[in-house]
């Protein structure tokens, strides 16, 4: 399987787009503003989209993908998320005052896009031609939120995302029961932010130190750090650095790495 980074930064600058991961070629997951980095043939691959929550830098490219190539597919983009978020997707967003309500156009009975939801332990079996399981974990965040677990069909390992999160021991009770082949978790403010990052429920360093102590004894794999903001990647890098040497909850036991845009993850 194959996971690439279109997206996986906290906010917008430069080089710096919003979260989103084509899992092979038909399963995209969030659908931040790295998704305008692929083409319209590449669009129009895509027929799965899966959502952690509704927050903006998770959902922008959503409305504007399905504008771009609704009319090119015979078949609705099936996205699948938690009920609220497809609540907030169907008030804010598709509701023909911010974005048309593609759910009724070109008509109801042939839509452009097509909702389905989702809840926490379910497994979705998705992808006809590369198929895969889908995996909805727990997450802890200011509105309704999950994580996922990939994995292709006929194998065992996952790629695990964490979605945006704070302290969240459900989902590791749960991952550490997974064959993880790679995980990509949130850090999004640097230690100097913490009360930020705890206020707006997302981790920080010392917060994601003790998150990574949770991971079961004997359990390795590598941790891809996502979701910093842009004014403040370095130092949020340099602070886990530092409690790496510090040997900090353990962390110099972890292989931890840095998600850029553009990398593809493969397993």
């Amino acid at each position: 399987m194959q996971v690439r980074v279109l997206g996986c930064s906290g906010a917008i600058a430069k080089d710096c787009r919003t979260t989103s991961f084509l899992v092979d070629t038909d399963l995209l997951v969030d659908a931040g503003t790295g998704v305008g980095d692929l083409t319209l043939d590449e669009m129009v691959g895509i027929d799965d989209v899966v959502l952690t929550h509704s927050h903006l830098d998770h959902i922008a490219a959503l409305p504007l993908m399905v504008d771009a190539v609704g009319g090119r597919r015979s078949q609705p983009l099936r996205v699948h998320a938690l009920r609220d978020t497809i609540d907030a997707l169907r008030v804010h967003i598709f509701n023909n005052v911010i974005w048309p309500d593609f759910e009724s156009i070109p008509s109801p009975q042939a839509p452009f896009v097509s909702f389905h939801d989702i809840a926490v332990g379910q497994q979705l079996p998705l992808g006809s031609r590369e198929p895969k399981v889908v995996e909805v974990l727990p997450a802890v965040h200011t509105v309704p939120a999950c994580g996922f677990a990939v994995r292709p069909a006929e194998r065992r390992a996952h790629w695990v995302f964490s979605g945006d999160t704070e302290r969240n021991a459900p989902f590791w009770e749960r991952v550490n029961e997974l064959d993880v082949a790679m995980l990509v978790i949130e850090t999004a403010f640097s230690s100097r932010e913490q009360a930020l990052a705890e206020r707006s429920l997302h981790l920080s360093p010392p917060l994601l130190a003790g998150e990574l102590a949770r991971i079961a004894p004997g359990k390795q794999y590598p941790i891809y750090i996502t979701h910093t903001k842009p004014a403040e990647t370095d130092e949020i890098m340099s602070q886990i650095e530092a409690l790496v040497v510090e040997q900090a909850a353990g962390m110099a036991q972890r292989d931890i790495r840095w998600l850029k845009v553009d990398g593809v993850l493969t397993f």
